[in-house]
């Protein structure tokens, strides 16, 4: 499977050292299925660092994923919104896993999330607001051996 990484670098070879904050699934490096999803990964960060360059970074992923803990939500937003906050929170049961795929918390599904996490809107109001955005795809690479064994560099392209 081809899958994408935006960033402002060329990203030969990831590592998960260099992820500076618990995002939707923790610590890792993340991967998209999505290529629109990528570049607009990759613009924003260009954005924020105030950087010329938005890249993607394109990568082959391995299907075979035995022998690796795998943690896969797919459509399963119920407890993918209370893992999100915990990840959020600085909690770190998601270094059980080598992997985990699911639903981003772009910006708006964020605005969600933390309308829930605070308190202000019940769970069922939340996954019902959830489900009206686009569902775009994430693979947070937790293990550095998962990075090394499953994901090869393939290319990159400047957007």
């Amino acid at each position: 499977m081809i899958v994408y990484h935006g960033s402002t670098d060329v990203v030969r070879y990831p590592d998960v050292d260099h992820s500076y904050r618990s995002l939707d699934f923790g610590k890792g490096f993340y991967v998209t299925s999505v290529r629109k999803q990528a570049e607009r990964w990759a613009r924003r960060k260009a954005g924020i660092l105030g950087k010329n360059k938005a890249i993607i970074n394109i990568y082959q992923m391995h299907d075979n994923i035995k022998g690796f803990h795998l943690k896969s939500f797919g459509e399963d937003l119920t407890e993918w919104i209370d893992f999100v906050c915990r990840c959020r929170d600085g909690e770190n049961d998601y270094l059980e896993y080598d992997l985990i795929s699911g639903k981003v918390a772009n910006d708006k599904v964020f605005r969600v999330v933390d309308m829930y996490h605070t308190g202000i809107w019940d769970k069922e109001r939340a996954l019902k607001e959830i489900k009206v955005y686009p569902a775009y795809d994430q693979i947070a690479f937790i293990t550095q051996k998962a990075l090394n064994q499953l994901l090869i560099f393939e290319s990159y392209e400047e957007v």
